[in-house]
């Protein structure tokens, strides 16, 4: 035998010692993976459904007057979407049947869109902010239809809401700190903390480390929950609700400021919208207390009743608008 054949039988030798070592491994390690537990599948249960009105996108709809057999209903963000829906669905329902038409809701994430909706006529009736409200009569004759009542008044405040555990007691304390603002078209989430800020003679770009718009009251106050945020203006309405049905939020804040009191966020109207359909929510709306169902609707949101309101009551979210040049 010549040294070369010597030395391939050589090689051939170790490449084969490697192989089966290798197939060795791999069947090491399946036996060990066939003895490792999967992780329990995650179920999903389809069995519970909730019927909602129907929600269409803006893209869906065409200018102009709805048909006889539609009411559009827009939403902007007070609460977050499911929120929104668990505290709106019976009373849209109640709508309905007292028009008798079918309802669509569009639910929009900012006020500015629930009013190019109104002022466009691709919504009829809207549920918006009192600063978006006045925001609207100024620039395309927005109108007021109704508001409610709760606890004798209608009228509401802003809280400046820190954690529980902050020792912070007033704005002046949150300078260098971070800040949830709801939408820049609310009154008590936007507006009046940044009026606050003015009589300080401060902005908020320069006053805060940071800032951010959580386009729904119940955000704002989860984020300083959970010290996502240090501090926040919120809806008292929102807050005081939540505290009975989200205490475990709640008792993470406390209120250090109440500022108000300013006229309640009303029910407005396209003011292109038929006059004897707007007579017809209207009457609706003032009647809704009447009957247990409506009484029942009301009392889940804390509402005594519906009533009309005049535009005067909005003169105070008014006067911050023009102070700060808004």
């Amino acid at each position: 035998m010549t040294r070369h054949s010597s030395g391939l039988k050589s090689n051939l030798k170790f490449w084969f010692i490697m192989l089966v070592a290798m197939v060795a491994a791999a069947a090491a390690l399946f036996l060990s993976a066939s003895h490792i537990r999967p992780p329990d599948a995650v179920k999903v249960s389809f069995a519970e459904r909730s019927a909602i009105p129907p929600i269409q996108e803006i893209s869906s709809l065409a200018y102009g007057q709805p048909s006889d057999s539609s009411l559009r209903v827009a939403i902007a963000g007070v609460l977050s979407p499911r929120s929104t829906l668990e505290s709106y669905q019976e009373l849209l329902d109640y709508l309905g049947k007292k028009t008798g038409r079918q309802v669509t809701l569009f639910l929009k994430p900012t006020y500015a869109e629930v009013n190019e909706l109104l002022k466009g006529q691709r919504v009829d009736i809207a549920f918006i902010c009192s600063l978006a409200y006045v925001k609207g009569r100024q620039d395309f004759g927005l109108e007021l239809l109704v508001v409610p009542q709760m606890r004798g008044d209608t009228v509401y405040y802003s809280y400046l809401i820190v954690h529980r555990g902050s020792m912070t007691t007033s704005l002046e304390e949150l300078k260098a700190s971070s800040f949830a603002f709801t939408d820049p078209l609310s009154n008590t989430g936007y507006l009046v903390p940044t009026y606050q800020l003015y009589l300080l003679n401060e902005v908020p770009g320069s006053f805060f480390s940071r800032y951010i718009f959580t386009y729904s009251h119940d955000n704002s106050i989860k984020a300083v929950s959970e010290k996502l945020v240090d501090a926040a203006a919120v809806d008292s309405l929102v807050y005081d609700h939540m505290a009975t049905s989200n205490p475990e939020i709640i008792s993470r804040t406390r209120v250090i400021a109440r500022w108000g009191p300013y006229g309640i966020p009303p029910v407005v109207v396209s003011p292109a919208l038929d006059p004897q359909l707007k007579l017809q929510l209207q009457d609706s709306f003032l009647d809704i207390h009447s009957s247990d169902e409506g009484r029942r609707i009301l009392g889940k949101s804390g509402i005594d009743k519906v009533v009309l309101a005049n535009d005067s009551i909005y003169n105070s979210v008014k006067e911050m608008q023009i102070k700060l040049g808004w």
